[in-house]
């Protein structure tokens, strides 16, 4: 858009949006321009990836993406970008700048394209439609992420570990996890994240905001994405369905992980014993049988437990709860392993053989 334009038209609080990519104007002569690169013929391609641009000046921008050139450095932390957009948005986390301000609940932002996405938070807009199942998106890159769970595809590749990716930002941040590399960090504890999101989840921790409210239970949230799992609780919705079993789950997280016990995947490893597991969870729970570190303790007889799920079954020994009951003699246990071994004795199936001498117990 030109700058130009931008500086002589003032913007008001009506907004016009662009049914082609979904930008948002604040006044419609603007949102005609900004129409008129949706018309222009595109006569400029990349000789690497042959992508087609309206301009030579985007061109040369997008050239920066294959040659990882970087002339545009901040001169407070020396951090280089290729774009000098890119480096303006930057400046504005050193100067806490908020230039665009929501004119509904008055919340600021330094960046325009998070203000516009904010902005379809208030009006529930949803333009982008994926024509396999017409699921709707208020963010293009959203869409596109959707649009390779159809397709599968990863074009981008871990030169470490060959692990692939849908999305070259998924890419840049498991590098994290090779170099260590923590970018982001907290202005009050000085901890450090590899991912901003991490951050801004961190932040919540001092300010104790949770502006997501459950209008079924009235449990708070401070993060949307939280808030959006938990509404799936009350709907039963399962939208990630495992294309092998068709196993559907409410998180995407856990249709991650459930693909890994198809591919027999384990891609964390333990540090003392090399033992793998397809889950980190799993693996941070194995770790705890080394240090012998008992995190999880009973407040009734004060015993400790490594896991959670043991302390849970251990506290059904003070409440007499038993709620594993057996079908054929309705007798109750409080734990699902001792129902199990109950019902042995109905079916006289002996599960453990013993190799010398081959009796059943």
């Amino acid at each position: 858009m030109d700058k130009n334009v931008e500086n002589v038209i003032q913007p008001n609080k009506k907004y016009f949006t662009c049914d082609i990519c979904g930008e948002i104007f604040y006044q419609k002569l603007l949102l005609e321009i900004h129409f008129q690169t949706h018309k222009k013929g595109k006569s400029y391609s990349c000789y690497v990836c042959h992508k087609v641009f309206s301009q030579q000046s985007n061109l040369n921008q997008h050239l920066r993406t294959h040659t990882n050139e970087k002339p545009f450095s901040c001169d407070v932390c020396l951090k280089c970008f290729s774009l000098k957009g890119n480096l303006n948005q930057h400046l504005r986390t050193h100067t806490n700048e908020k230039p665009f301000s929501c004119d509904v609940c008055h919340r600021g932002f330094s960046e325009k394209s998070n203000f516009n996405r904010h902005l379809r938070t208030h009006t529930n807009e949803k333009p982008f439609s994926c024509d396999v199942c017409h699921r709707g998106f208020s963010e293009k890159s959203n869409f596109n992420r959707h649009l390779r769970t159809h397709t599968n595809e990863k074009p981008f590749s871990c030169d470490v570990c060959l692990k692939g990716f849908s999305l070259k930002g998924d890419l840049y941040r498991h590098l994290r996890t090779h170099s260590n590399e923590k970018p982001f960090s907290c202005d009050v504890c000085h901890r450090g994240f590899t991912l901003k999101s991490s951050l801004n989840r961190h932040l919540g921790t001092h300010t104790n905001e949770k502006p997501f409210s459950c209008d079924v239970c009235r449990k708070d949230f401070s993060e949307k994405s939280n808030f959006n799992r938990h509404l799936r609780t009350h709907t039963n919705e399962k939208p990630f369905s495992c294309d092998v079993c068709h196993k559907s789950f409410s998180d995407r997280s856990n249709l991650n992980q459930h693909l890994r016990t198809h591919r027999n995947e384990k891609s964390f490893s333990c540090v003392v014993c090399h033992r793998g597991f397809s889950l980190k969870s799993s693996l941070n729970q194995h770790l705890l049988t080394h240090t012998n570190e008992k995190p999880f303790s009973c407040d009734v007889c004060h015993r400790g437990f490594s896991l959670k799920s043991s302390l849970n079954r251990h506290l059904g020994t003070h409440t007499n709860e038993k709620p594993f009951s057996c079908d054929v003699c309705h007798r109750g246990f409080s734990l699902k392993s001792s129902l199990n071994r109950h019902l042995g004795t109905h079916t006289n199936e002996k599960s453990f053989s013993c190799d010398g001498c081959h009796k059943g117990v």
